[in-house]
């Protein structure tokens, strides 16, 4: 039998889903287990590869290095950009598992993200519900929740809090938000500080108000002022879709990640899918560093093609080869 497909396309219902086999390694939301702390990171498996074979076997770019140890030294954010599987987000994840930074924190940005999701949120509305429910129960109000209860610090935030050793801050993608939130992170990454005017308010009744960070711990706001005692390293990611303005680019250092080379192409490789893939799969390496100049290939889409041609063993060679091609699309082809 050489059918490897699990959906036949056949309209009759049948148990085929049990011979799934398990998912690839940046796929598996399983194997790393449940969220257990502010130090665990269930992505960074997912990132670096299993055992973190990634970063152990990889050797940057001196020009990365370099970037990455400017942006250590100076206390500034360092702006990646490149085409999309370059490794851009992956650099923030090595960077932390190397110096021992713990947890990554991550800010993936939308068209509707704005400077308060990455600082903090404050909830009103459940505040004031537990209040009338309060109220209608014939509470006194001496078992009300404190303010901090309803004040999340966002990604942001929660890096600029004071500790004695650097947070990593990823935000990814900041070329897909709101043409004016690089000019509103300016005033944060510059001065490393921001309030929060909800406990400001009542500094005077609570000086001290512990709220929850964005890593599932908590913190204590004194003043209602954040202010960094240790500058995080912040990691700014950009496809390149538009330009950023001068003020924001003045205080970044600035990198620009090149398509992987044969070394790191065959290092991520051996990192998520062993050293036999390595072996089976130069066919389909060779054509990824063969391609035309200027064609966008991302580096996952070959991990996809190698993991699944080598896990259809059942298929015909024709077919392998023509989920090879689906699979390895540039992603700059028109449509």
């Amino acid at each position: 039998m050489n059918d490897w497909r699990i959906y036949r396309g056949a309209g009759l219902p049948h148990d085929g889903i049990r011979h799934l086999p398990p998912p690839p390694p940046w796929r598996d939301f399983a194997s790393s287990g449940p969220d257990t702390g502010a130090d665990s990171d269930p992505s960074a498996a997912r990132r670096l590869g299993v055992l973190r074979r990634l970063v152990e076997n990889h050797h940057p770019r001196p020009d990365e290095v370099e970037a990455v140890n400017a942006a250590l030294y100076l206390r500034r954010p360092l702006l990646v950009t490149g085409n999309p599987g370059t490794g851009k987000s992956t650099l923030a994840h090595a960077v932390a598992h190397e110096l021992g930074l713990g947890r990554v924190l991550r800010w993936p940005i939308v068209s509707r993200s704005a400077l308060h999701d990455g600082l903090y949120r404050y909830d009103a509305i459940a505040r004031l519900q537990d209040v009338q429910l309060e109220r209608a129960g014939g509470a006194d109000g001496d078992g009300r929740r404190s303010i901090g209860s309803y004040v999340r610090l966002g990604p942001l935030g929660t890096a600029l809090l004071p500790a004695g050793r650097p947070r990593v801050l990823l935000v990814d993608e900041l070329d897909k938000g709101d043409l004016d939130l690089p000019n509103d992170l300016l005033n944060a990454l510059e001065e490393g500080e921001f309030t929060l005017p909800e406990l400001e308010r009542i500094a005077d009744r609570e000086p001290e108000v512990e709220v929850l960070t964005d890593d599932g711990g908590r913190a204590v706001i004194s003043g209602g002022r954040v202010r960094c005692t240790t500058f995080p390293l912040i990691v700014l990611t950009s496809n390149g879709e538009r330009d950023f303005p001068a003020a924001l680019l003045r205080r970044c250092i600035q990198l620009d990640l090149e398509p992987p080379g044969e070394e790191q192409l065959t290092a991520m490789v051996r990192a998520h899918l062993g050293d036999e893939a390595v072996g089976e799969g130069g066919e389909l390496i060779q054509r990824f560093l063969d391609r035309e100049p200027g064609e966008v290939i991302a580096a996952d889409q070959l991990l996809n093609a190698l993991f699944l041609t080598q896990h259809t063993p059942r298929a015909e060679r024709v077919t392998r080869d023509r989920l090879a091609d689906m699979l390895m699309q540039p992603l700059d082809r028109p449509r």
